[in-house]
Order: C-alpha cells, then sequence, then structure tokens
C-alpha cells in the first residue's frame, strides 16, 4: 500500500480548471438508454451520459450523501460533473463519462432536512439504483468492464454493491474519494453533536446512515470490509489529511468540530477512515483542499473540486496494471 502526500501548485491547477470549462458533459441521458427507476423515489434517475462510440472503459461517476450529479435548483454542488468535464478535456469522449444522481434533485431536503440521514439516503436502499444503472451503461455502450469514482458516500456504494453481486470482473479501477470506508464522526449522542439536530440532518445514533457508518464496527462496515480491495479490481482512495468534517473532530470550513465519539459514544478516532488496505490499493493523501469549496470552505467537498485530485484520478484511470488475480 503506498500513501503520498500531494502538494497543491498554482498553475497545475489553473492550467486543470481552464480545461474542464471548456468541456461540454451534458446534463441529461442519450435518447434510447433505458434509465432505471430510483428504487427509493419511484422516479427515474437523474444523471448524464452521452451516445458515440466507446473506445476505453466508460466511467461511472457517483456523487456523495445529500449530492447530486451536477448542480440543480435545490443543490449548487454537483461536482463530480466538473470532474467529468475534466476527463473529457484528458481524452474521454462524452460517450465515455456517466453519472448517476442515486437521491433525486434533493428538493425533499428543503421541508424535510432529516432526511439527509433516513432510510431512502442509506447505502443499502441505493444499491439496487447503482446495480441497474451499470447493467444500463454496460448494455448501452456495450462495454463488458466499467471503472466507478465515487465521492463520500458514492465510493462505499460502489464498493457495497461490488460485495453484494460479486462484480469485480466487471470493474476495473475504482476511485473512493474521501469516503466513509471506516465510519464517520457525526453520530455521536453528545449533546455537542449538533448533527444530530433535525434541521442539521438528523444523525442520531439509530438512523440510517449511523446504524452503518456510525463506528467502525457496525455490522454493515464489519461485512463491507472482511475483504476491502478483492481482485481483479484495482483501487485508488483519496483522502483528506489535515481535516475533513466527517472525519475530524477540527475545523474544516463552515462546521466546527463535534466530538471524536462513535455512535455509541466512546471515543474513537476516524481520521485514517477514508484509507482502504490490500496490495492493490494505492491510498493518496491531500491538504489544502478547502480552498476548492467556494461556498462552506470545507475541504470533504472541496476534495472533489480540486484539479490536482482531478489530476490523480486521471492518471490513475489511464494506468495500466498486470490483470493478475492476487490479493
Amino acid at each position: 500500500m503506498t500513501r503520498l502526500l500531494v502538494t497543491l501548485l498554482v498553475a497545475v491547477a489553473a492550467l486543470a480548471a481552464a480545461g474542464a470549462s471548456a468541456a461540454a458533459v451534458g446534463t441529461s441521458f442519450p435518447a434510447g438508454f433505458e434509465t432505471p427507476t430510483d428504487a427509493s423515489l419511484g422516479l427515474p434517475v437523474i444523471g448524464f451520459g452521452a451516445a458515440g462510440h466507446v473506445v476505453r472503459a466508460p466511467v461511472i461517476l457517483l456523487h456523495g450523501n445529500n449530492d447530486t450529479p451536477y448542480a440543480t435548483a435545490c443543490n449548487p454542488y454537483g461536482d463530480i460533473h466538473d470532474l467529468a468535464a475534466y476527463l473529457e478535456t484528458q481524452g474521454y469522449r462524452p460517450s465515455e463519462l456517466w453519472g448517476l444522481g442515486y437521491q433525486g434533485d434533493q428538493c425533499d431536503l428543503i421541508a424535510s432536512p432529516a432526511n439527509r440521514s433516513g432510510p431512502a439516503h442509506s447505502t443499502v436502499a441505493n444499491v439496487p439504483d447503482l446495480r441497474n444503472f451499470v447493467r444500463a451503461v454496460q448494455d448501452y455502450t456495450g462495454s463488458n468492464r466499467v471503472d466507478i469514482v465515487g465521492h463520500s458516500l458514492g465510493g462505499t456504494l460502489a464498493r457495497e454493491w461490488m460485495r453484494q453481486d460479486h462484480a469485480y470482473s466487471r470493474v476495473r479501477h475504482l476511485v473512493t474519494v474521501d469516503s466513509p470506508n471506516h465510519g464517520i464522526i457525526s453520530c455521536s449522542p453528545s449533546p455537542l453533536n449538533y448533527f444530530q439536530l433535525p434541521a442539521l440532518g438528523g444523525f442520531t445514533p439509530d438512523s440510517a446512515i449511523c446504524t452503518e457508518y456510525g463506528a467502525d464496527d457496525t455490522p454493515f462496515l464489519r461485512t463491507l470490509n472482511r475483504r476491502e480491495t478483492p481482485a481483479p479490481t484495482r483501487y485508488l482512495a483519496l483522502r483528506n489529511a489535515d481535516t475533513s468534517f466527517v472525519y475530524f473532530s477540527a475545523q474544516d470550513g463552515f462546521f466546527a468540530p463535534v466530538p471524536a465519539q462513535d455512535r455509541t459514544g466512546a471515543a474513537h478516532d476516524f481520521s485514517g477512515s477514508a484509507a482502504l488496505h490490500g496490495r492493490r490499493v494505492v491510498n493518496v493523501d491531500f491538504v489544502g483542499q478547502s480552498a476548492y469549496d467556494p461556498i462552506l470552505g470545507t475541504t470533504h467537498l472541496g476534495i472533489l473540486n480540486s484539479p490536482a485530485a482531478w489530476a490523480v484520478i486521471a492518471d490513475f484511470l489511464s494506468s495500466k496494471h498486470h490483470e493478475d488475480d492476487d490479493d
């Protein structure tokens, strides 16, 4: 397992951002694509993709919890779309870039903010959406294998689908971006954990998200992490090493620190949660990613909008590996 500390270079960031701004990834699916129905919402999933010949393995991009595959009327982020635009500047065709919105447009959060931690946002609830989407992309493109890039919950959603379906032979590369592979800090029963408030997401110890991620040994994570990086998939895990409001008891932009406790109230250090373990994974640590979140100033959201992170992802996706099956 390799760990790198990435220092941001202003010139590289500016060049990459300029290239991404000229790209033309869309915000809809092409004609003839069999759009899956969201299992929780009962509506067609939102996302993007394009018609055309496919040369590379299609890349499926997955946002995190409470996000969307592009900016919507109710969500100003959607930065997975900007990553797709950057990949287009690196030689990907629009037909090879697909985004899945597995939680809708997030407009339901205005009236019911506690949905952020509720059953419809849980990993298990959204596995069927990803399963059906991967199948639809493969049917449409004719590709036997895909690459997946998932931010935050999107990364563990991909891992859980791959585990349930034993789909490792269908995924060439998996990239997890600051994903909760070993739990989150937001589920403590402490009165100082303001994320428990309904208006701030309702991340109480017994909420759906917290029963999955509120400790490093929840039944969900114990099962998911019995084998973290099975063959033949190759893995890249990007992690914020200085702070991240999901894992560190430290200020992260707008968000003040909450106690370093798990859902039972036991002291726990979640700062290494986003790393993965095994011989087939490259772990890359980043610092200073808050510069790329212009709204809340957080590293957790900024890393997905970071040209330095985009460059590492693009390099990994284009790399060639010996397709051995050792673990």
